[in-house]
């Protein structure tokens, strides 16, 4: 069953994860798995190698910009910029610019990956810069049971 939910600028339950920061602002639990939504404040040169998922994902570009790559289509994204992603096509977002986004998940859970493979967040900030790459084989094992399809980068 759906829950109301209220939440203001910087509110939700938030994750450190590839150097950004991801804030559930609606789960699917609260939604009645109908959707999850999250928000991604991305860090330039960060984001996740190529992928596909089991959800629908609609993407709303609130500032900084995106280079979306989509099924072989590469398209430049600022601030009021709009995808929606059907389920199992290729996508990755590359961040040019630092930015944030809203992304909508349908139907809802997806938030639990972030959840999964992110580490709470200590503040509502961008973590601490770290150079270490991601362990690609981490995040595609978790990602697995969560309906993601990882490539790691070559």
């Amino acid at each position: 069953m759906a829950e109301k939910v209220s939440l203001k600028f910087g509110e939700g339950r938030s994750f450190w994860f590839m150097n950004g920061l991801y804030t559930v602002k609606l789960s699917g639990e609260e939604s009645g798995d109908v959707c999850s939504v999250m928000e991604m404040w991305l860090r330039e040169g960060w984001g996740p190698p190529p992928h596909t998922h089991d959800v629908a994902e609609s993407i709303y570009v609130l500032e900084g910009r995106l280079r979306m790559h989509l099924a072989g289509e590469v398209v430049d994204a600022g601030p009021g910029s709009f995808f929606h992603i059907p389920v199992g096509t290729d996508e990755q977002p590359e961040v040019v610019e630092e930015c944030r986004i809203l992304a909508v998940y349908t139907p809802g859970g997806f938030d639990k990956f972030f959840a999964e493979v992110g580490e709470p967040a200590e503040s509502n900030t961008l973590p601490p810069l770290s150079e270490e790459p991601p362990d690609y084989a981490r995040i595609a094992e978790i990602g697995k049971r969560h309906g993601l399809e990882l490539k790691p980068p070559d």
